[in-house]
């Protein structure tokens, strides 16, 4: 009976209740989404890399050093000689070795020059290889392979032509307009900076820089050269490379010879420890999200108990009425509470599925803009924990008004106000 009164009296007042039960709502999903994305990010963020023991670039911090490897933002302060690279990877101890050759760029997507072992080697997430959604790895000078994003957002297929860029922004006035690549591969999804990566051999990269200095191309047209002068081709500086060790009992060790090179000054960095360290530095903006959000819920709930406040004096007589026919307090008390139930719970409902049909529709811009693959579910093991709390809090809240009503005098509810 009490719950029948309470679906009645919440249709009664179903203007107030819902512009209630909407701010509630959007409280929740920004609760649920912000927590959501942020262990989404994480997780996405930590397994951007993976296997990799050592990445070894020129001289500098480690977090700028991580950056531009293997997120592709900002520059690195020096290149290193690829005779040092090739004397670090024939060490007895290194398994592989990826290099890597950074600063060109395609319509604003970084350039990465490297060779096979990038395919082989390289791994994400749970020691995931990398896939070929279409085509192959490159085989030669002037063939490139694009990432998933890439090619999604360009609209590139397999034998497009495409021009590479000097430099890193997304308008450059300095092109290779003479030496278009074609695309012979396209690399299926993986939620990481490789979406958005193009991908050539260390031979092209040398290729389309032949008779430059100082980062500036000579006059004149540069000159063609034959297939076995390309294959000749070798790279003399690279931008910073993988390494995977047979032992990881090594790899401290293997870290300290490198940082100690006295032939060019290196820094060789755990991934996993520099990740951390990025991520720690981010905990900061992430706390204050969820305290905004935090704070937006209680002021919605507050503003459901003031929205009942309001209402009791509206519902004085109708509440005397129901203890005239024989309601006694405590059932008036849960009778507010059942309404304060009600609304918690429709709220709750109406979050996760807004959530889920906003997660669902951003999920394809997230992914292709910033690499971002996430679940359109937002539940995790603590998601009951935080809606659990949010109703304890809601009917905490709600018993002041349930219980103002319960002190509720029959005669002042039937006495007629003049």
């Amino acid at each position: 009976m009490l719950l029948t009164l309470a679906r009645q009296s919440l249709w009664h007042r179903r203007g107030t209740v819902l512009m209630t039960l909407l701010s509630l709502t959007i409280s929740i999903a920004l609760l649920l989404g912000i927590d959501h994305l942020r262990l989404e990010a994480k997780r996405s963020f930590t397994s951007t890399v993976s296997g990799t023991d050592l990445i070894v670039g020129a001289r500098s911090g480690q977090l700028n050093l991580l950056l531009y490897s293997v997120f592709r933002l900002g520059n690195a302060t020096n290149n290193i000689s690829y005779q040092h690279y090739q004397q670090l990877a024939s060490h007895p101890q290194v398994a592989w070795a990826i290099p890597m050759a950074l600063g060109d760029s395609h319509r604003g997507f970084r350039v990465i020059g490297t060779n096979g072992d990038y395919f082989r080697y390289f791994r994400y997430g749970q020691q995931q290889q990398l896939a070929f959604a279409q085509g192959q790895a490159f085989a030669g000078v002037y063939q490139v392979v694009l990432g998933a994003a890439v090619a999604e957002k360009l609209g590139y297929q397999l034998g497009a032509q495409i021009i590479l860029s000097h430099g890193v922004g997304a308008v450059s006035f300095t092109q290779h307009k003479d030496q278009p690549f074609s695309v012979v591969g396209i690399l299926a999804p993986t939620g990481t900076p490789v979406d958005q990566s193009v991908h050539v051999s260390l031979e092209s990269i040398e290729a389309i820089h032949l008779g430059w200095q100082g980062g500036t191309p000579r006059l004149g047209k540069t000159p063609k050269l034959s297939e076995e002068q390309l294959k000749k081709l070798q790279p003399k500086v690279l931008t910073a490379f993988m390494l995977g060790l047979k032992s990881k009992v090594a790899t401290f060790a293997i870290q300290r010879q490198i940082n100690e090179f006295k032939a060019e000054p290196l820094t060789a960095i755990l991934p996993g420890a520099a990740l951390a360290e990025l991520w720690q530095m981010l905990a900061m903006v992430e706390n204050m999200l969820l305290l905004v959000t935090l704070l937006v819920l209680i002021a919605a709930l507050i503003g459901m108990v003031t929205t009942l406040l309001a209402a009791m004096k509206e519902r004085q007589r109708e509440m005397a009425i129901l203890r005239a026919v024989g309601a006694r307090p405590w059932q008036l008390f849960w009778l507010i509470e059942l309404e304060v139930l009600c609304i918690s719970l429709g709220s709750m409902v109406s979050a996760i599925l807004l959530l889920c049909a906003g997660l669902a529709a951003a999920r394809p811009v997230l992914s292709s803009q910033y690499g971002l693959v996430i679940s359109w579910l937002p539940w995790h093991n603590h998601s009951a924990i935080l809606l659990a709390a949010f109703m304890t809090l809601a009917l905490l809240l709600g018993a002041i008004p349930s219980y103002l009503t319960y002190r509720q005098s029959l005669a002042q509810g039937l006495q007629v106000r003049l």
